[in-house]
């Protein structure tokens, strides 16, 4: 019969036992002796499920537990373990097992706390650590196939930006070669009909003939607009030339002045970079004009080791966090997803003197 002494040890172990039995996963301590060698002074029943080794085999073999990690995983299972030895932090790991037996690869999840007795400290033990293994492969799997279809949906991102540009060009070139030609030659047509007019002719009808003559102009003008909108034909000059163009439009259009510090080198990028980006600093200046209530707008763009910088700084109101998260903030998101598939990286954010500032990294290379 237990003593009174003994009956609250008993009592104690039986919760831990039936708290450890309803734990997912494998509750465990482990030592890290003085001379690098891992041993596990207890293993709870889950160690066979996750491990598929008893609690035995790997009391009297602990060596076998560093078998079971994929050789790629081993190297951060080490890091992470001495850091928190050195550090005496909390040992936080995330890493694959092989099964053999089960022809199985899992991930494993390892959260433990440290601590070191001073008896532990005489009989060599470095440190010691109470904590858990978990199986985290379901989520694992989850997260790379987010990852997976994010990387397909930013792909038909860009494919489908790609042909909105063709698109785009194709309906320029048509609307400047076809109607615009044929406008051409009504204004051609109608300034002979003029010429052949009778001297006595009603003045109605010379009016009328300016009048047409003078739509004309306006419809070729709006032609040439249009197409501009479409596709600029200033980017055949090469991107320093279609923002340097773009900033003057802006300041025509707004009356914010628009200071340039475009690379005096040539920019030599892929036509379907060379829009995207242009796209995107469009999309800057649009919002500026919307949402800054800015006064001055500066522009820099240059290359640095093999990657292209843009950047736009305003001295506005700025952004709050929360609107740039906003659902309906389809011009930032727009942006980032055109950086992001030319492989570059878009940040936006406060200047310290106030205002905001969109800075854009692309590589020359392709993405």
């Amino acid at each position: 019969m237990p003593s009174r002494r003994q009956k609250p040890i008993n009592d104690w172990e039986s919760r831990f036992q039936a708290i450890v039995s309803h734990t997912p996963g494998l509750v465990f301590q482990c030592r890290l002796h003085a001379d690098g060698r891992l041993d596990f002074p207890y293993l709870s029943e889950g160690c066979h499920a996750l491990l598929g080794i008893t609690v035995q085999q790997l009391h009297n073999e602990p060596e076998r537990f560093a078998t079971l990690l994929l050789p790629e995983d081993r190297a951060s299972f080490r890091a992470s373990m001495m850091t928190s030895a050195t550090g005496g932090k909390a040992w936080n790991w995330e890493g694959r097992i092989r099964v053999a037996q089960w022809n199985d690869i899992k991930w494993i999840n390892l959260r433990c706390t440290p601590r070191l007795a001073a008896a532990e400290q005489n009989v060599g033990v470095r440190m010691q650590w109470d904590g858990i293994m978990s199986n985290i492969t379901q989520s694992k799997l989850e997260e790379a196939e987010i990852k997976r279809s994010r990387a397909q949906l930013a792909e038909l991102s860009a494919h489908v930006e790609k042909v909105k540009e063709q698109e785009r060009s194709r309906i320029a070139r048509e609307i400047h070669d076809d109607l615009g030609g044929n406008l051409t030659a009504i204004k051609m047509a109608l300034a002979l009909l003029a010429r052949h007019l009778p001297a006595d002719a009603a003045l109605e009808l010379t009016d009328k003939a300016r009048y047409v003559d003078s739509l004309v102009d306006r419809t070729l003008e709006a032609i040439h607009r249009i197409a501009g909108d479409l596709r600029p034909g200033v980017l055949d000059f090469g991107i320093g030339a279609a923002i340097e163009w773009q900033a003057r439009e802006f300041e025509k259009q707004t009356g914010i002045p628009c200071a340039l510090d475009v690379d005096a080198q040539e920019i030599a990028l892929p036509t379907d970079q060379a829009t995207v980006l242009f796209r995107i600093f469009q999309e800057a200046l649009t919002n500026i004009c919307k949402h800054a209530g800015a006064g001055r707008v500066e522009v820099r763009l240059v290359c640095r080791e093999d990657n292209l910088f843009l950047e736009v700084a305003d001295n506005g109101k700025g952004i709050a966090a929360a609107d740039q998260r906003k659902p309906q903030s389809f011009g930032i998101r727009g942006m980032t997803e055109r950086v992001l598939a030319l492989g570059g990286e878009l940040c936006l954010e406060n200047a310290a003197a106030g205002g905001c500032v969109v800075s854009i990294r692309i590589p020359l290379s392709n993405p």
